[in-house]
């Protein structure tokens, strides 16, 4: 009973959800000149032909996903994609990522009407739900009309799973909408198992096979010639506080390594004026890419508080601190990092990327540190061997890229459903497919 009590409890809801909207549109929250298509109206035509939909929540989710998104378009030449996710800087990223033939829309509110319509415009032939990001009039809804439903790259974190287990009635005929579920491993495979999903398979993690973080090389250069010879660390993906952590660690560093650049590239890009704030209350000079601003020899810090260019500073940079791990907040990609040849720092919070951490941690490509004095004493000794961090940086690059297969064993297991509705074409019969 608790589906249909839970659709008619949110029926009345829409304009207070419109009025939450709303507040936050004006805290840069929502897009301003998308705001509609939170209430399920499209943004442009349905495009001809089989549509995939794949909904993902976030930057990390959706990142993930454009490795599959390109495989997909790329052996499948009549395919058509629709991503959908829910933040401003999600659609900001895939903004400039996605290939030809995918685009992207805000996922509706889950609220019926504006559910309905949203459905009633897309009307996609197979549904790619990522992670754990089950809205459930949205599941239930597109189960209904017999749009069939996979959930790749399964995970339930363990507070999630203890919510659930609160609500069977719910999760259970949501996970039996699915007509397969893809988890990342053995752990959340049982979870889904004990919620209610008939057919689960475990497969590993994508974000394991995300591609390689785009690098503009000309850009690359330029930084180069901009930094020089100085001694320089990166702290990747920040969140709240570890960009003061990144503060104690540059002074602690820098006592020892004259001409010290640290880079910061925060997780959230909006955040820029505070960090700036804040960096610069601790008396550090400080440098905004957003800004246009320079690295000169006085900057301290180089705030990149721009969007989608972190594979960039990896590049640059050879030795990265992975954020969201000194903070609450789980940990994010550490492949990334590794890919791009560099030496990889984590904190002890990587719920998030479990199996990646562990898998360079077997071959002493990634360090745990768990607070500023040992981030401090970890980049001084990478600062201090270089050989030390070029065969960190070597060893995780080689798992990093023996990790690509499981984005096959996905494929695999989609078959059934993609087949019917564009099969696949070998390399040299794709031919240019043009769309009025």
């Amino acid at each position: 009973m608790l589906p249909p009590l839970y659709r008619a409890l949110s029926w009345p809801l829409a304009p207070l959800v419109t009025a939450y909207l709303k507040r936050r549109r004006l805290r840069g929250k929502e897009d301003a000149l998308r705001f509609r298509e939170r209430q399920g109206f499209p943004g442009t035509v349905r495009p001809l032909g089989p549509l995939v939909w794949i909904h993902a929540a976030s930057v990390g989710e959706a990142t993930a996903m454009l490795a599959l998104i390109e495989r997909l378009l790329q052996a499948r030449p009549a395919l058509e994609i629709l991503v959908t996710t829910g933040t401003v800087a999600s659609a900001h990223l895939l903004e400039t990522r996605l290939p030809a033939r995918a685009r992207h829309q805000f996922v509706p509110v889950d609220l019926p009407r504006w559910i309905a319509r949203f459905l009633d415009h897309w009307r996609p032939d197979l549904a790619l739900w990522v992670e754990s990001e089950l809205w459930p009039n949205l599941v239930l809804a597109t189960h209904v009309r017999g749009i069939p439903m996979v959930l790749v790259n399964g995970r339930l974190s363990a507070a999630s799973y203890a919510r659930w287990q609160w609500w069977p009635g719910l999760i259970g005929p949501m996970l039996k909408a699915f007509a397969l579920c893809l988890a990342q491993d053995e752990l959340q495979a049982e979870r889904l198992r004990r919620l209610g999903a008939p057919e689960v398979a475990t497969v590993g993690d994508l974000k394991a096979a995300a591609g390689t973080l785009p690098v503009d090389r000309s850009q690359l250069e330029q930084l180069r010639h901009l930094v020089g010879s100085r001694p320089l660390w990166l702290a990747a993906s920040t969140h709240s506080g570890e960009e003061e952590i990144a503060a104690r660690v540059h002074r602690q560093v820098a006592a020892n390594h004259p001409g010290l650049l640290t880079i910061i590239v925060p997780r959230h890009p909006a955040r820029g004026d505070a960090i700036h704030a804040t960096l610069t209350a601790r008396g550090l000079r400080v440098a905004r890419r957003r800004r246009g601003e320079p690295i000169t020899d006085k900057t301290d810090v180089y705030l990149a508080d721009t969007m989608g260019e972190l594979g960039l500073f990896y590049s640059l940079a050879g030795i990265a601190f992975v954020g969201g791990s000194l903070v609450a907040k789980g940990g994010h990609n550490p492949f990334e990092a590794a890919r791009l040849d560099c030496a990889v720092l984590h904190g002890p919070d990587i719920r998030n990327c479990t199996g990646m951490a562990t898998e360079l941690a077997a071959v002493g490509a990634a360090q745990t540190v768990s607070d500023a004095d040992g981030l401090a004493g970890a980049v001084s000794a990478l600062l201090d061997d270089c050989r030390l961090r070029g065969e960190r940086a070597a060893a995780g690059k080689r798992v990093a890229v023996a990790s690509l297969g499981v984005l096959d064993t996905v494929l695999m297991r989609l078959g059934p459903w993609l087949d019917p509705l564009a099969p696949v074409e070998s390399v040299g019969d794709l031919t240019p497919c043009c769309r009025i």
